[in-house]
């Protein structure tokens, strides 16, 4: 990806979150393993009582060694990493005082503050069972792409493994999906159980300057927002 740029995820939401009102911002995803835990609880918990708790924290392992040798954090384990990541996050981010000790980090007794006045919700990106696994426990399972085929058996497996381990607490599922374009593709995919769906007017990594103008953009968004978003 040289010469792309990409705006780090908090600061970008902040910015975006401080010209809007209603609009929640859903990361897609932060490569969680490779940061400390308890600096992404304070940027997120800040984040989300400055904004109204509008933002949803989509988190993944990432499947690159490039981006734990970048951080200097080892890329085995990184399941396991990712699990203790999530633990401290949530806990850091209720308001109230928690401590952790586990095997890769250990929390001294701390209360974090501003805290969100909810839940930041949590969602697990990837389709590894494992991944899938992860994101049943937590709060929202966040497709990947790829095979269109391939998406009913994720999302059933992700269902399965809700009811396994008895949740049936409010789950989201986010995908990317060519049926987000229409209203009888959203239709399709609420069947299906989607809570959400990933769309986009460009490929992200398209090599080179965007020479697509800025008035563009914002016809393609009022076009969907007048035929598909203002009908589901």
């Amino acid at each position: 990806m040289d010469g792309k740029p990409f705006i780090e995820t908090f600061v970008l939401t902040a910015a975006l979150g401080a010209v809007t009102t209603r609009l929640r911002f859903n990361f897609f995803v932060l490569k969680l393993p490779i940061r400390p835990p308890a600096l992404v609880a304070k940027q997120a918990g800040s984040l989300a009582a400055l904004i109204g708790n509008r933002v949803g924290l989509g988190v993944g392992t990432s499947p690159w060694p490039e981006d734990y040798e970048l951080m200097g954090v080892p890329f085995a384990k990184r399941g396991k990493r990712i699990d203790e990541c999530i633990e401290i996050v949530r806990g850091l981010t209720t308001g109230d005082y928690f401590e952790f000790h586990g095997e890769f980090y250990d929390i001294p007794k701390t209360k974090m503050t501003p805290a969100p006045t909810q839940p930041i919700p949590i969602l697990v990106g990837g389709h590894a069972d494992a991944a899938l696994r992860r994101a049943a426990r937590a709060d929202g399972w966040m497709h990947g792409g790829g095979d269109p085929d391939e998406l009913d058996r994720l999302i059933a497996r992700v269902k399965r493994l809700r009811e396994e381990a008895g949740k049936t607490s409010p789950f989201e599922i986010h995908v990317i999906s060519l049926d987000g374009f229409t209203v009888d593709g959203v239709k399709r995919l609420e069947d299906k159980g989607v809570t959400d769906v990933i769309v986009g007017f460009r490929v992200p990594y398209t090599m080179g300057p965007d020479t697509e103008p800025l008035q563009t953009k914002i016809r393609n968004l009022e076009m969907f927002a007048e035929n598909v978003i203002a009908k589901v």
